[in-house]
C-alpha cells in the first residue's frame, strides 16, 4: 500500500474550489467515497501521510468524471500544474530559483520522494535544455498520477524561467514497462 503526503491532498480541494466554486466542491464531496469524504472534510495534516488510493486516486477519478468528461489526462495535468504553483511560493520559490536549472531537475526526484512512499526516482540524463526522469518504483502507479507528475514538472520548469516546456511520457509502469520515464525539453 502506498501513501501520499498531506500537502498533495490539501491542494486538491483548493484546486476544485478555485476552478469550480463552492457548488462544484459540494458536488465533488457528494461523489467521493465516505472514506475520502472523511479526509477532505477534516483538517488535513499537510505533514501527515494518507492512503494514496483512498485519498487521491479514487477522488481524482470523481473529479475527472464530474468536471472533465472523463478526460483524466487534462484533469491530472492541470492539477499537477496547480500543485507546482502551490508548492513554489514565497521562500520555496526563491530557493527553487537560486540553484541551476539542472539542480532543480535533479531535486524533482527528491520532491517526489517526499510526497509519495514508497517510491524511487532517478534522473539518468540532465543536460542543457533536456532531461530524463524515471520513476523506477511506485507500486500503485496509475495514469492520473503519471499525468499529475508530468504537469507538475512542466509548471515547475516554467516557474524557473523555461519557455516552451514539453513533457512526454515515454514509458509507463501502468503499461507494464519497468519504469515510468519522462522526457523534458525546454528553451
Amino acid at each position: 500500500m502506498m501513501d501520499v503526503k498531506g500537502t498533495i491532498i490539501s491542494a486538491l480541494p483548493k484546486h476544485i474550489r478555485e476552478q469550480f466554486g463552492k457548488e462544484g466542491m459540494q458536488r465533488w464531496l457528494n461523489a467521493i467515497t465516505p472514506q475520502a469524504r472523511a479526509i477532505f472534510t477534516s483538517n488535513i495534516d499537510e505533514g501527515g501521510w494518507y492512503p494514496l488510493k483512498t485519498a487521491l486516486i479514487e477522488p481524482f477519478a470523481n473529479l475527472a468524471q464530474l468536471f472533465y468528461n472523463w478526460d483524466l489526462k487534462k484533469a491530472a495535468w492541470e492539477f499537477g500544474r496547480f500543485s507546482a504553483e502551490s508548492r513554489f511560493k514565497g521562500m520555496a520559490l526563491i530557493m527553487a530559483k537560486l540553484g541551476s536549472l539542472n539542480l532543480f531537475v535533479s531535486k524533482a526526484g527528491d520532491y517526489l520522494l517526499s510526497c509519495y512512499r514508497p517510491c524511487a526516482v532517478e534522473v539518468p540524463e540532465n543536460a542543457d535544455k533536456k532531461a530524463l526522469v524515471r520513476i523506477t518504483h511506485f507500486p500503485e502507479m496509475d495514469k492520473s498520477t503519471e499525468f499529475r507528475i508530468a504537469g507538475w514538472m512542466q509548471r515547475g520548469l516554467e516557474i524557473n524561467g523555461c519557455k516552451n516546456v514539453q513533457v512526454e511520457i515515454l514509458k509507463s509502469l501502468v503499461n507494464l514497462d519497468r519504469y515510468t520515464e519522462y522526457r523534458l525539453t525546454w528553451e
